[in-house]
């Protein structure tokens, strides 16, 4: 697999139309992060156009509730066919548990490959200070995001998002097997916007990173299929 079919391109948009008319400026794109604001918009329309255009899909809805709650929400996304599916690991061992076994009894009734399960180890706009100050986490940034994935991978999930930052030392630890996923990735040329902890695309896979998130700075580019080349090229 190149890297280009390795970067997932974050379709933060508000509605359907304006999700479609992204699709159609990048027709090299084969990987779409369908997140909360496009899916609560759309349902799963969204996920039938881009199966139907033969893409490869991130549902990134990063469930967070009780075990009996994330577990029946896994069992029902397991028949949209999505590639990944996003869980907080701060949900805890049992629901990670409780996710994943129903991830695969979901996929099974539906008769369709289970998504892998990653666990959103810290939100990439929160910061070493925001942790220590707002969440009262008595842990350095790098040692929590380590906690947080090995819980997951203890849970049996198939990975985890991360901080390009963090991946180097998560890789390290969790292994060859376990994915991880990276948002919060810059081009040198690009705002880093609310993302407090990035690196560059090259930087990212190079540090460990099996896919990279990148949205605004292809979105929001005046051409967006410009800066996707651009992208692409620089790896």
């Amino acid at each position: 697999m190149s890297n280009s079919e390795k970067i997932i391109v974050a379709l933060d948009v508000p509605s359907l139309g304006e999700a479609i008319a992204l699709i159609d400026k990048l027709p090299e794109v084969t990987f779409f992060k369908v997140g909360l604001e496009l899916f609560v918009s759309t349902g799963a329309d969204i996920l039938t156009l881009l199966k139907d255009r033969q893409k490869r899909i991130f549902l990134d809805l990063k469930f967070h509730d009780i075990p009996n709650t994330v577990a029946g929400a896994c069992r029902a996304a397991a028949s949209y066919g999505v590639d990944l599916l996003t869980i907080h690991a701060t949900c805890g061992k049992s629901a990670l548990q409780a996710a994943a076994a129903a991830l695969q009894e979901g996929a099974e009734a539906a008769g369709c490959p289970p998504p892998k399960l990653i666990a959103i180890t810290l939100l990439t706009s929160i910061t070493s200070r925001q942790l220590a100050f707002e969440l009262k986490i008595p842990l350095e940034l790098p040692e929590y995001a380590l906690h947080m994935a090995l819980l997951a991978k203890e849970a049996g999930l198939d990975g985890a998002v991360c901080s390009p930052q963090e991946v180097e030392q998560l890789r390290q630890t969790c292994g060859d097997d376990f994915l991880f996923v990276c948002p919060g990735v810059r081009p040198s040329w690009a705002e880093a916007g609310d993302q407090k902890r990035s690196l560059t695309p090259a930087q990212a896979f190079s540090s460990g990173a099996d896919y990279l998130v990148i949205g605004r700075p292809i979105t929001a580019a005046a051409d967006p299929a410009a800066a996707w080349a651009r992208i692409c090229d620089e790896l």
